[in-house]
């Protein structure tokens, strides 16, 4: 299935929809679950119904239908209970280390590196990203995320891949000049890491056919950066998988419903593929030709992220622009 949320002032998760296979119809399901938060909350209750429903929009025999806009469509999950973002592509932690000075985690291959971020507001899909300075270095991050249903705390890594309950994209925004200071205090991220901006719909996994494997999902995520290619990298060349990176979320805790889960930064070693990230083509600047040339965001740049598959396009499109105030 394809699901999404409408932008809805007076209602802060949105309206619920089904959005048809190829993008161009859509139908409200508010007489079935209240919001696409509940409907995870309550999964296998409403999937059965929402599965019937989804096979008449596909089939074309609903009359209730609508055209699919995708800048009316927020986040399809507006807000959440949680949001966990991962380092899961190890090309993207050397890189973005050493392009701080920092050392490699010396686990790095065998513990997933994991921050939790705020998930009380995200952005649209085509909303503003606000830029308050330029010394800040804004940066896009072009990732996949999952939504999971309740993981029992200690679920192993197989178990938990039956847990997910949707998957996204994401454009995780960093203020990279903010991240040095704040993780020198040993505390973690928090001012370098505003809000998040979700793909206009959420898929099931079935929509990914053989695409889906592993606990991975290999498709190349397209990245255009200021109208121009920036990067194909292929999102399936995980290190960890997501079943991985849920256990290690659950270890000592139970992840609620509607928990949602990054995969970090798509990167592959073929730097011919480009980056999903501005650090990391900087680094490669300075690696290949000992000078970045690339500066951060500034004031009208925008990005776009896509993942397209047999020339649908999966989950829509997120495209924004960084807007200075």
């Amino acid at each position: 299935m394809k699901l999404g949320s409408l932008k809805n002032s007076s209602l802060p998760d949105g309206d619920p929809v089904l959005v048809s296979q190829n993008n161009r119809e859509a139908v409200k399901i508010d007489s079935i679950v209240s919001s696409l938060r509940v409907a995870v909350e309550t999964w296998s209750e409403v999937r059965p119904k929402l599965e019937l429903l989804y096979q008449e929009l596909n089939n074309g025999t609903l009359k209730n239908t609508f055209k699919v806009q995708e800048e009316d469509f927020h986040s399809p999950l507006p807000r959440s209970f949680q949001w966990l973002d991962g380092s899961a592509f190890v090309q993207h932690v050397k890189l973005v280390r050493k392009a701080r000075n920092a050392p490699v985690p010396p686990d790095l291959l065998t513990v997933p590196l994991m921050y939790q971020g705020g998930s009380d507001t995200f952005l649209s899909p085509r909303e503003d990203m606000t830029l308050l300075d330029d010394k800040f270095g804004m940066d896009f991050e072009g990732e996949v995320a999952v939504v999971t249903s309740f993981v029992p705390r200690g679920t192993n890594a197989q178990a938990a891949l039956n847990h997910i309950v949707l998957v996204m994209l994401v454009n995780d925004v960093t203020l990279r000049g903010l991240v040095p200071a704040e993780l020198a205090q040993g505390f973690g991220f928090l001012q370098s890491k505003p809000s998040s901006a979700f793909s206009p719909f959420a898929l099931t996994l079935d929509e990914f056919g053989d695409s889906w494997k592993n606990g991975r999902l290999h498709l190349p995520l397209l990245v255009d950066y200021n109208n121009q290619f920036f990067g194909d990298a292929d999102a399936g060349d995980m290190h960890f998988s997501f079943g991985e990176l849920i256990a290690h979320a659950a270890r000592t805790r139970d992840l609620t419903a509607g928990t949602i889960l990054g995969s970090g930064t798509v990167s592959n070693e073929d730097t011919k593929r480009g980056s999903s990230c501005l650090a990391e083509k900087r680094m490669l600047e300075q690696i290949n030709s000992g000078e970045i040339k690339t500066p951060f965001m500034k004031n009208g740049d925008t990005i776009k992220i896509e993942m397209r598959k047999s020339g649908v396009n999966l989950f829509g499109t997120i495209q924004q622009k960084v807007r200075k105030v």
